[in-house]
């Protein structure tokens, strides 16, 4: 019987160790700067700096998770910031993944203080966004909150991409904040 139970717990264990996707450095952990990626995730736009915080830019809320989160703006020119990351493993056509993610919005963030979305996307190469998975609501709070979602990939995407969004693609000088972003789980998971 012994036997048994422990060919069936191998057997096992790559099922619950493949039901999720890890994503590096998923709280934004580093050293507390401005106009730096964390480590683990790579800028996707032209101009993009984003901010290991707190203590930069009139940001000094406390992170939901660990000692620092990201923030990420968007500027009265149009252009915005998104990070990205290479996963350790693909997002596979017609399946079904889950995510959740820790955000918040600063009302002193040095004049970029206008309410903002954020926009998750698959992709297929570094930085070139193919199908977008997620849209928030508009984050108006300065309060961190728990959102969850899920979604269907329409192709196999080897890169997901984080961006800051202006609601209704309007010019804007905003913010959001982004802390814990859970690994990528699969729907299916127990």
């Amino acid at each position: 019987m012994k036997a048994f139970l422990s060919t069936i717990i191998l057997f096992c264990i790559p099922f619950f160790l493949s039901s999720q996707i890890r994503l590096e450095n998923p709280s934004f952990e580093g050293i507390p700067q401005d106009a730096t990626v964390p480590t683990g995730w790579m800028p996707c736009e032209l101009g993009t700096t984003p901010d290991i915080l707190p203590g930069y830019w009139g940001v000094h809320q406390e992170a939901s998770d660990g000692d620092t989160f990201m923030g990420l703006i968007t500027r009265a020119d149009g252009t915005f910031e998104s990070v990205g990351q290479r996963l350790k493993e693909s997002l596979e056509k017609g399946e079904c993944y889950s995510m959740e993610i820790d955000l918040a919005k600063s009302n002193t963030y040095s004049g970029y203080n206008q309410s903002l979305k954020i926009r998750v996307w698959g992709a297929f190469s570094r930085c070139q966004k193919a199908s977008l998975l997620y849209e928030s609501p508009i984050i108006h709070h300065a309060e961190w909150e728990r959102y969850s979602f899920s979604f269907i990939p329409k192709f196999q995407y080897h890169y997901i991409i984080i961006e800051a969004y202006s609601p209704k693609g309007k010019i804007s000088k905003g913010n959001v904040l982004i802390d814990n972003v859970s690994h990528i789980h699969s729907c299916k998971r127990v």
